[in-house]
């Protein structure tokens, strides 16, 4: 094979694996939000995440989907990263075809750090997927970032008496 042969060859593979990546970045969308988006001292809250996929492509229950967080000095997290089986997300289909029932929002819930300071933050994550689309017969294990502002006030919820 001359060079020309080997630059065209390497050239081509280097252009239908671009166009693959490219094509699957855009298989899952995550809308993100924490709410409530100003937090006091002590308050409880939940990011709220809806999972948005391709037409025609799921999200397979195996090997593991995981949402991970970023560590966060303000919130306060059960954990730093959550299972399907975790967050309740339910397998649905026939065994060897199953997929997660993403139909509705994933909630995590946190407590805001005593300590917390005042100010505006971005909380940052990502989920790790294996994702199929049975039509075009593919299956990819692919990383999704996301990240939500929300910030913090200095002192305590104070009733009104």
């Amino acid at each position: 094979m001359n060079r020309r042969s080997a630059f065209f060859l390497s050239a081509l593979f280097f252009f239908v694996l671009l166009a693959f990546l490219w094509a699957q970045e855009d298989s899952l969308k995550i809308e993100v939000s924490v709410i409530p988006r100003k937090l006091w001292r002590g308050e409880e809250g939940i990011v709220f995440l809806k999972i948005v996929l391709q037409d025609g492509m799921i999200i397979s229950p195996h090997p593991d989907f995981i949402i991970e967080l970023k560590p966060c000095p303000e919130l306060v997290f059960p954990k730093n990263f959550y299972t399907a089986s975790d967050l309740g997300i339910e397998p649905l289909g026939p065994a060897g075809e199953e997929f997660l029932n993403l139909q509705g929002p994933v909630k995590i819930p946190f407590t805001v750090s005593p300590d917390a300071k005042r100010g505006s933050y971005i909380l940052e994550g990502r989920i790790k997927y294996f994702a199929r689309s049975k039509k075009e017969g593919w299956c990819v294990r692919n990383t999704a970032k996301f990240y939500a502002a929300f910030s913090t006030r200095s002192s305590a919820v104070k009733k009104k008496s």
